[in-house]
């Protein structure tokens, strides 16, 4: 999973209380638990330079780089973190990939499975690639697109028209300093709103520190359908691009459960001193159900997420002194699942917990209900669902 950042703040760059590259780096740093192989970042000033930083490895190299060549002042960035699918861990396969003379910097999450296609008449008019990446090939198609409209909205759409696949796009140019453009399908993307300043995020953890109000950008079941979104620095506020775009979940999973949890009908209840919006809690709950369901092997069409916010005051973990104030994960399992598995789970769950609210993660304690038994009724999914045979169960419990 690849973490994406994007911000815009109409602010003027020598008088702002955080410069892009802060946010940008600081929402990478939150995405960490996502896992990654290298990161980069692209910035553009307000008199339309770009600037670029990226490196294969920890987050740190890219710190590093930064701190050696540092980047000028900007109010408009984007950031990712990747995990090599086409190409290798490498500086050059790393985001942001660079097109129309440098002017153009894109990230990107997601597959795009008609990139040889692309390449293939790219090459044909000349365009040079200097990576492996599907990526690039997308900068490109962009760049192209760019030159024949003018405008980098229109681009945009045009482009996510073209492409296969399931995907998350940013991007900004140096012809337009305070806009970065996004597209989607089938893949993560939430907007952050501040005052005067906008965010994106491949979920709330990218902008937790500045913002609580957050807007998903619902998936699309239909495969040729984009939600787009246009964030400008001039007025500080959000375009949504087109209009009617979905606002539920969907999950697109087998028919079939893989073993592990199987059919199991897990449920997970946070009780959590923090005010989250719809939005945020919704982004929280598809976090902790994917994390659940990797480890766990479980079919996320069955899982069911309470997130509750209470208010100050209301969940104390007691001590040897005076109570402290705390945070309570309820977790269902199957009986018999090992330590090892459910320490791991117990981990995640805790790190996507705290990323998304704030909260600090020593004072998340995680209860697990272990089940031996349960079944639900689900009518979309056509009825009762089994639960588990016990030969599942490992001895180490």
């Amino acid at each position: 999973m690849c973490g994406i950042v994007g911000y815009v703040s109409k602010a003027p760059v020598d008088n702002a209380d955080h410069s892009a590259l802060d946010v940008v780096l600081g929402g990478l740093k939150r995405l960490e638990y996502r896992g990654y192989d290298s990161a980069g970042v692209a910035l553009v000033t307000p008199d339309g330079q770009l600037a670029s930083a990226k490196k294969a490895g920890k987050f740190s190299a890219l710190t590093e780089e930064i701190e050696a060549n540092p980047l000028p002042a900007a109010q408009t960035g984007i950031g990712h973190t990747r995990w090599a699918t086409h190409g290798g861990p490498t500086d050059v396969n790393a985001h942001p990939h660079l097109a129309d003379g440098g002017k153009l910097a894109l990230i990107h999450n997601g597959i795009i499975e008609n990139f040889a296609h692309l390449k293939k008449d790219l090459v044909a008019e000349g365009v040079e690639f200097l990576s492996e990446t599907d990526t690039e090939v997308a900068a490109a198609q962009l760049a192209k697109n760019y030159k024949e409209t003018g405008d980098l909205t229109a681009a945009m759409r045009k482009t996510a028209d073209q492409l296969e696949g399931a995907f998350t796009l940013l991007a900004v140019h140096a012809d337009a300093p305070g806009q970065v453009v996004a597209a989607r399908r089938n893949s993560p993307l939430v907007i952050g709103l501040g005052e005067g300043e906008n965010f994106l995020g491949s979920d709330v953890a990218a902008f937790i520190d500045y913002t609580r109000t957050a807007v998903e950008i619902g998936h699309r079941v239909i495969h040729r359908h984009v939600a787009m979104i246009s964030l400008m620095s001039d007025s500080g506020n959000l375009s949504r691009l087109p209009a009617g775009t979905a606002a539920l979940c969907h999950h697109e999973t087998p028919d079939q459960a893989s073993r592990g949890e199987g059919s199991t009908v897990p449920s997970l209840q946070l009780d959590v001193e923090s005010e989250l919006t719809p939005p945020a809690k919704r982004a929280l709950a598809r976090a902790m159900s994917e994390e659940y369901s990797r480890i766990m092997g479980s079919d996320p069409r069955l899982m069911t997420v309470v997130i509750r916010d209470l208010p100050t005051g209301s969940i104390w973990h007691c001590t040897e002194d005076d109570p402290v104030p705390g945070t309570l994960l309820m977790c269902d399992v199957r009986a018999g699942r090992d330590r090892a598995t459910r320490h791991d789970l117990a981990s995640r769950l805790v790190d996507l917990v705290a990323a998304h609210t704030g909260v600090n993660k020593d004072d998340v304690k995680v209860e697990f209900t272990q089940h031996t038994g349960d079944e639900m009724f689900h009518p979309s999914l056509g009825g009762f669902k089994r639960d588990w045979d016990r030969s599942e169960a490992s001895a180490d419990s």
